[in-house]
């Protein structure tokens, strides 16, 4: 004997239930024994539960609900059945729905609905379905009887969370079955507790509890010692994680029942706890499948351990839970405190989710639901209230707007450095763990964390435990000029490769430009971003659109996000510490964080070595060249900086680098600023300003706290460039001054614009170098940093490429999403 069980959603339509009957006809193909239980159409039961709370609100929009149930169940009955059949069998619903009309007045017009009044109007749901697929099935060639299960399932009184008798519901079972060969179409959810003698029929009807149908086919299985149960569903079985959460959640083939029991305990939406009690109790396995994907077999659960699992099977989650904390010095030591605590919680029927006590013995702390919050509370209070009046203990702590968080598996107790990945995964994606609970059986971690962060968290650890080998990052980018479309054109060159070779995902999921911004949870088409993009949304001032960027960014909280900063304005870097607090890496090019004060610097650094994140800047020294990482490298090993000197600059490096005898100086900066080298206003560069903030980085990377106005800086224009009022005029100018920088020019040597920091000091300036130095050396636009140290003191140590472009820039800032990818992974 098989016993299957179809959910809501699996009858929600008509079409449904004849995709349930072919399902159906394929075990009969097979002669297969089976029984089948019903829940009722989906969404039915919230509505009967509005309608009795509707009527005893005496609201008379109940009428409208039961109206629509009456009309829902006769047109599924039509469209299921012929017309003879149909006729044969509307009465009967009619009567039902009469039935339930009664009891809805009763409780409009007494203006109360008891627990066992809205178990009796709960039961309508099951009742009708069950009757109504009954005749499907057996008008559809499958010999089948509607089995209302409250003639065999035998509960006691408890209404709303019904106890089963299985002693006597094992042997009406039996007995019933026995007698009706046909296949038997049972009402799920529901049974029957004797009255006080006055009930006639069966009994007064209970509910086993939502999500109860699984359990019925669980009592009946039990009853009739089946081979098999069959959950079927409106998913692939049990998931490695919520697939609402976590998108790459994947079918879990095999499981135990202990890992089934601890998923579904911790908010595994397809098996209803107490379902696997009598499964277990009889040793009868189970299948959950998918009714919309018959053919996929589905989660097979038993008591066989797979040797060939993961350590972990599963993460599952409780989404909202409070947690209590009972503390003092008065519990140190003190037997049996554990013993009162839970067993006043036990009296005032309050459902402990998770219990955690640090060896110290000082405190005690507790999950339970946020519903019964105040009632615990009060409960412990009463419990020790001689010991918070003598204040040996403190007063009940409660947190609310927490979430529980756990991975399940039996493997876990053969593999050590499980919790290890578990809170590196949590800690890299800055989840914070409230509290920790584990088993001495090692088939369970928890970890009590802030509601905010559930998604996130279940996301970080599936990546962590079942997609080791394929990493996504979540890369969120302001500024997509020249150097974040180049970035773009990048990733998306690399992202076959990457994804091949290197296991690696990238999906940018926020795009801004200086007007609009564009999300995309499931990543930004790379192939036509800029048309969507532009297309986003309204227009608004930049001022208040990167906060709200940001702000969108963080409420997103997805695991592995990285911001990207491709603009040189102040206002994106003044979110640096937002962004770093809210536990997301940052790569950028902008130079404005890290050149203004250098307490901004310092607090930007310590909030990302305290948060656990990255923060890099390779990028605002020398485009794609290696220079704050090989300065790092070189002090991290012990090296000492003497002197680091530089051509920092791509279009000083072009400007002196072409500035030879017989050519105008002002040709050549004209040509620059042609070439795009220069800034709007050539007077920035040749004032060594952005000279000035890169060596200001560099100086501060060496450990020397210097500010801007620290770096002295030699003026090389003549006054009247200085002052002149436009670009226009400073051209005309610089062209009056040619034959001054012509005679600045010597034989056998060359100019370059240097910054150097040597004995504490930090200088730019115009240098004449032979061709022994190593600046003299540099062509086209390069930049070259040259690091005198103790080790490197007789050959300095030498980088020298590339300093500007978009290219070199877009790669160096490509590279550390790489390296950020590295450390998260």
């Amino acid at each position: 004997m098989k016993v299957l069980k179809f959910g809501g959603s699996s009858v929600a339509k008509p079409e449904r239930i004849q995709s349930i009957v072919q399902i159906l006809k394929k075990y009969q193909a097979r002669n297969d024994q089976f029984t089948v239980v019903f829940s009722a159409f989906g969404g039915v039961t919230d509505s009967l539960i509005d309608m009795a709370n509707k009527a005893e609100a005496a609201d008379i929009h109940y009428m409208v609900l039961f109206e629509q149930f009456k009309t829902r169940h006769l047109e599924a009955t039509q469209a299921l059945l012929s017309a003879s059949r149909f006729n044969k069998i509307q009465k009967e619903i009619i009567q039902n729905c009469d039935d339930l009309n009664g009891v809805l007045r009763g409780i409009f017009l007494i203006r109360e609905v008891s627990p066992r009044t809205m178990d009796y109007v709960m039961s309508f749901g099951e009742r009708m379905s069950a009757l109504i697929i009954a005749h499907t099935l057996d008008e559809n060639g499958i010999p089948a009887e509607f089995l209302d299960a409250r003639k065999v399932v035998k509960t006691d009184r408890n209404f709303g969370a019904a106890k089963v008798d299985f002693e006597a519901t094992d042997a009406f079972i039996a007995k019933y079955y026995k007698a009706h060969p046909k296949v038997q179409v049972v009402t799920g959810f529901i049974g029957s507790a004797k009255g006080n003698g006055k009930d006639t029929d069966f009994g007064l009807t209970t509910t086993l509890g939502r999500g109860g149908s699984d359990y019925t086919a669980a009592i009946i299985a039990a009853g009739l010692n089946a081979e098999v149960i069959e959950i079927w569903t409106d998913v692939d079985g049990v998931l490695t994680a919520d697939p609402r959460k976590v998108k790459k959640a994947f079918t879990i083939p095999t499981m135990t029942y202990a890992e089934a029991m601890e998923m579904s305990h911790f908010g595994a939406k397809v098996i209803y706890p107490p379902t696997l009690v009598p499964a277990l109790k009889k040793n009868i396995p189970l299948y959950i499948k998918n009714t919309f994907n018959s053919d996929f077999i589905g989660t097979f659960i038993s008591t066989e351990r797979n040797a060939n699992a993961g350590a972990v099977q599963g993460i599952s989650s409780i989404g909202n839970i409070t947690l209590l904390t009972l503390s003092g010095s008065g519990l140190f030591g003190t037997p049996g405190v554990a013993g009162r605590l839970f067993s006043a919680l036990a009296s005032g029927n309050v459902n402990v989710i998770l219990i955690t006590q640090g060896s110290s013995e000082s405190s005690i702390s507790f999950a339970v639901q946020p519903a019964d919050a105040l009632k615990a509370r009060r409960t412990v209070e009463k419990a020790f209230e001689f010991e918070l009046k003598n204040g040996s203990v403190d007063a009940v702590k409660t947190e609310a707007d927490l979430a529980v968080v756990a991975i399940v598996g039996e493997n876990m107790r053969y593999q050590p450095g499980i919790a290890g990945t578990m809170f590196q995964s949590l800690g890299k994606n800055g989840v914070n763990c409230v509290a920790i609970a584990q088993g001495s059986s090692e088939l369970n971690i928890s970890v009590v964390i802030p509601r905010a962060d559930e998604a996130k968290a279940l996301s970080a650890l599936h990546e962590g435990f079942f997609l080791s080998d394929t990493q996504t990052l979540h890369i969120f980018m302001i500024g997509v000029g020249l150097i974040g479309s180049t970035l773009l054109k990048q990733i998306e060159k690399q992202a076959k490769f990457l994804k091949e070779n290197r296991s690696l995902e990238i999906k940018v999921v926020g795009l801004s430009n200086s007007r609009q911004m564009l999300f995309d949870e499931q990543g930004i088409d790379l192939n036509n971003w800029k048309s969507t993009l532009y297309e986003s949304v309204t227009a608004e001032p930049r001022s208040s659109l990167i906060g709200n960027f940001v702000e969108k960014m963080s409420k997103l909280n997805l695991p592995n996000s990285i911001f990207i900063d491709a603009t040189a304005n102040a206002d994106v870097a003044s979110e640096y510490d937002k962004i770093l607090s809210g536990s997301i890496s940052i790569s950028t090019p902008n130079k404005i964080a890290n050149s203004i004060a250098f307490s901004n610097y310092q607090k930007l650094k310590d909030i990302a070595r305290k948060r656990g994140v990255k923060f890099l800047y390779e990028t605002n020294v020398g485009a794609g060249l290696p220079v704050i990482s090989t300065l790092n490298d070189l002090i991290n090993s012990g090296d000492q900086i003497l002197k680091i000197e530089g051509v920092l600059s791509g279009s000083l490096s072009f400007i002196f680098n072409n500035f030879k005898a017989g050519q105008k100086f002002s040709d050549i900066v004209k040509e620059a600023k042609t070439l795009g080298f220069t800034e709007p206003d050539p007077r920035v560069d040749l004032n060594g300003f952005d000279v000035r903030r890169k060596l200001v980085i560099l100086a501060r990377e060496s450990g020397l706290p210097l500010e801007e106005a620290d770096v002295v800086i030699e003026n090389i224009l003549p006054k009247a460039c200085q002052e002149a009022k436009t670009v226009e005029d400073f051209f005309v100018a610089l062209e009056k001054e040619d034959k001054y920088f012509e005679s600045l020019l010597e034989t056998g040597k060359c100019l370059r614009m240097i910054a150097k920091i040597e004995n504490n000091k930090a200088t730019i300036g115009l240098q004449k170098v032979d061709d022994k130095n190593p600046f003299a050396q540099l062509n086209g636009s390069d930049n070259m940093i040259v690091f005198t140290t103790e080790r490197y003191k007789e050959r300095p140590l030498v980088v020298r490429g590339p300093g500007a472009g978009a290219e070199v820039t877009a790669a160096g800032i490509f590279a550390e999403i790489i390296t950020i990818g590295n450390f998260l992974s």
